[in-house]
């Protein structure tokens, strides 16, 4: 009964977490699925220290990297210069579906991104996560957001245009 109770409270939001790691809804379903048996068979290691969500959390991301990492074959472009020279700011002047947006980076991309966006992830760690160089990820972030700019200001003409 608190197995039932715990997936109905956290799996619509672990499911979109998943979702922005796997960009695709099968795949998240099923690492979704593979991750509450581990916080099943491992909830008694839960400490108390920090919210049960973002434990969970924690176990959902681990299992997406893992799926990826199993099925995946991640190619990692040489290392560029890392430089600053592009803002973060990434905003959007119009309606976007977020998620669509993550959907249109290459998996190595999204997948730093995801890490140091949304899970707030250092670089050593990340080069620790994915077995890359730390200079690696900060490119391959700089490289998400750059396309992410691209992206966005495509849609932008578009929409420009069919206002016309």
């Amino acid at each position: 009964m608190a197995q039932k109770e715990l997936f109905e409270r956290y799996s619509p939001k672990m499911l979109s977490v998943c979702r922005t790691y796997t960009g695709d809804l099968q795949n998240a379903e099923d690492c979704m699925i593979r991750a509450f048996m581990k916080v099943y068979n491992n909830i008694s290691s839960y400490s108390f220290i920090g919210s049960l969500e973002a434990w969970i959390r924690k176990i959902m991301v681990n299992e997406c990297l893992d799926f990826l990492r199993a099925n995946k074959k991640f190619v990692y472009l040489d290392e560029i210069e890392y430089s600053e020279q592009y803002t973060d700011d990434l905003s959007v002047p119009f309606e976007i579906d977020a998620q669509e947006l993550l959907d249109c980076l290459p998996e190595n991309y999204r997948l730093v991104f995801n890490l140091f966006v949304l899970e707030d992830y250092s670089h050593k760690e990340i080069s620790e996560l994915l077995n890359i160089d730390e200079m690696t990820s900060r490119t391959q972030l700089l490289r998400a957001k750059k396309r992410l700019r691209q992206i966005i200001a495509e849609r932008k003409i578009i929409k420009d245009e069919n206002r016309a």
